[in-house]
């Protein structure tokens, strides 16, 4: 999650976002796995200007809400954030206003696990997919939904700059508590 943000998360609701992408080390990027796949969108404006790591491109929903971004993985994975950059100064009535994030092993079971209501956002939003439970710090699934349920100025399209999808970053030794960082005690860290 965010070190330094300026993001305010109270009963659902985010206001402002984060210039900058900043995410813990012991996350990794999970999105380069999954299969990616939209609702709609307006031609040269599709899934791929979501994963371009390009600001200046973006997803571009055609249709009737709520627009769909589906992340398929080909096997179960553990996921602890969802990062968007949306931008409601250049995007305005495309901005997303709601969201909702759903989770499960294909469409046919999908459950929500958090909606989140955006007010005027501009820059990286992080959404936590921990539930209230300290022990529930993930989620272990096949597929993630992100829904946009509205937009700002009640538009009917959205924009959506950029998804990031993050997980837990494994331990490199199986069944070892600790996790050591320096090849010397990586080495000498299991008995033959």
């Amino acid at each position: 999650m965010a070190t330094e943000s300026s993001e305010s998360e109270e009963e659902g609701k985010i206001t402002g976002g984060n210039q900058h992408l900043i995410v813990e080390d012991d996350l990794r990027e999970m999105g380069k796995k999954a299969a990616w796949s939209v609702s709609s969108c307006k031609t040269g404006n599709g899934v791929s200007s979501l994963r371009d790591d390009n600001l200046e491109t973006y997803w571009q929903s055609d249709g009737a809400q709520p627009h769909l971004v589906n992340i398929q993985f080909q096997k179960k994975v553990k996921l602890q954030l969802v990062v968007l950059y949306v931008d409601f100064k250049l995007d305005e009535s495309y901005t997303p206003s709601k969201i909702s994030i759903r989770a499960g092993d294909g469409f046919h079971n999908l459950k929500e696990i958090k909606t989140v209501e955006l007010v005027k956002p501009t820059g990286w939003v992080y959404l936590s997919l921990s539930g209230n439970d300290p022990r529930e710090t993930f989620v272990n699934t096949f597929m993630l939904q992100i829904v946009v349920l509205s937009n700002h100025l009640n538009g009917r399209d959205t924009h959506v700059r950029q998804i990031k999808v993050y997980g837990p970053r494994p331990n490199p030794i199986p069944h070892q508590p600790f996790q050591f960082t320096s090849r010397e005690f990586i080495t000498y860290s299991t008995v033959r």
